[in-house]
């Protein structure tokens, strides 16, 4: 059964935390996290994108740019400051977004429960990734953004949440420039032994979001663990920090794909073979209403495709995904892109940036062709996890985003 843990999160000032709150690490280049934090001296993406401050022929994934975090992550300590509660405590993290509103609880869960598949994955994780955010949780010592979690939602655990909400002020509330409202509550202690009983039922968790993140705190907990003689399996880098949101609540939009070179095809062999396993219509929209439909913008045209009868997918739950149809009778045969999460011939566009930015790719010429999705739903994420299957990388993005630096775990 599930371990859910209270913990002592390191956080801001409440004065300055819609300061110290960044953008997820991994949802801007190294050109917009600067100008993100430009004239922001305590913005924390000075410690989780630390690149920004060196110069620019600086690798990303280099000692330096760790040890700078490391530097940056004490002197927000000191100037922001940031400030250790003093009693293990669990968080409610609220996100206001447009229609949507997600409440979660912030917590540490064991690493050791990831290990094992009691907190189930949906995705494959890219290695480059994994080095580079457990290089940073080693060097900095600590955890710095959330894993975005979800199980299936416990009814008392929801009345719990909702009565702290109307009794208890939020120690942060602010609307951010994307037009997403954070408010963050303590929980009372007396609520500690409640939520870890209840959580403890759950047979598994489900990692919406974060599937790099998870799989570093598990990296960097046998790190710490071959350095201390004394492991006991209590220490806190035995556990990871994530929030927790009922499945009912979330809200998964596409997440869309770029791809830079039509191998060594025209367009117009490319188009011919396409059709060998898909029907091309001329679309005067951008974004697919339905599943089973996938998005096509080439040469300054929207095409729909719809899988023909050449496309017979394979038995498992995962092969049915369109995401899995691109690929399988697609990207692979037609493009040569064998593994999406090696191949530079393709990238990834979270559906927040909507099908402009497709556009914007490939008639700028920077890609040759764009894919744009359906999003897959929360049923089809916690079934293939639970079959033990995973989808293809980056096959669902949610929004909105949870901010990084406003509830640090120190490790």
């Amino acid at each position: 059964m599930a371990i859910i843990r209270p913990f002592k999160g390191l956080r801001p000032d409440p004065r300055v935390a819609h300061l110290v709150a960044s953008v997820p690490y991994d949802v801007v280049n190294r050109k917009e996290a600067a100008e993100l934090a430009k004239d922001n001296p305590i913005s924390f993406l000075r410690v989780t994108r630390s690149e920004i401050e060196l110069d620019e022929s600086t690798d990303a994934y280099s000692n330096e740019v760790y040890q700078k975090a490391n530097t940056n992550m004490q002197r927000l300590i000191q100037e922001a400051p940031l400030i250790e509660d003093e009693q293990d405590r669990f968080y409610i993290y609220r996100l206001i977004w447009k229609d949507v509103t997600q409440v979660g609880i912030a917590a540490t869960f064991s690493v050791e429960d990831y290990n094992n598949d009691i907190i189930m994955k949906h995705e494959k994780t890219r290695r480059a990734k994994e080095d580079d955010r457990t290089n940073h949780i080693v060097t900095t010592n600590v955890q710095t953004g959330a894993v975005f979690l979800t199980y299936k939602g416990i009814d008392d655990i929801n009345d719990l949440v909702e009565k702290t909400i109307r009794n208890e002020e939020p120690i942060y509330n602010f609307t951010t420039p994307d037009k997403v409202t954070h408010t963050i509550w303590v929980m009372p202690k007396e609520a500690n032994d409640i939520i870890v009983f209840e959580i403890g039922k759950a047979e598994h968790l489900y990692i919406a979001d974060g599937h790099h993140r998870a799989a570093s705190a598990s990296r960097a907990q046998k790190v710490k663990m071959e350095e201390n003689p004394n492991h006991t399996g209590k220490e806190e880098y035995n556990f990871l920090m994530a929030v927790l949101f009922p499945a009912e609540q979330l809200k998964i939009l596409p997440y869309n794909r770029v791809v830079f070179e039509l191998n060594n095809l025209t367009n117009e062999s490319f188009l011919e073979k396409v059709k060998a396993s898909f029907t091309i219509e001329a679309s005067e929209i951008s974004s697919p209403n339905e599943k089973g439909k996938i998005g096509m913008f080439l040469d300054k045209k929207w095409y729909m495709l719809t899988p023909n009868e050449n496309v017979v997918p394979g038995e498992a739950a995962g092969d049915k995904l369109d995401v899995s149809i691109l690929q399988d009778f697609l990207l692979a045969p037609v493009l040569g892109i064998l593994d999406q999460r090696t191949d530079n011939n393709i990238d990834f566009i979270g559906g927040i940036r909507g099908t402009e930015e497709l556009e914007k790719l490939v008639n700028s010429g920077a890609a040759k062709v764009a894919f744009s999705m359906y999003p897959v739903s929360v049923n089809d994420l916690i079934n293939i996890s639970e079959v033990g299957e995973t989808m293809p990388p980056k096959s669902t993005w949610f929004e909105p985003k949870l901010r990084d630096g406003l509830v640090v775990h120190k490790i």
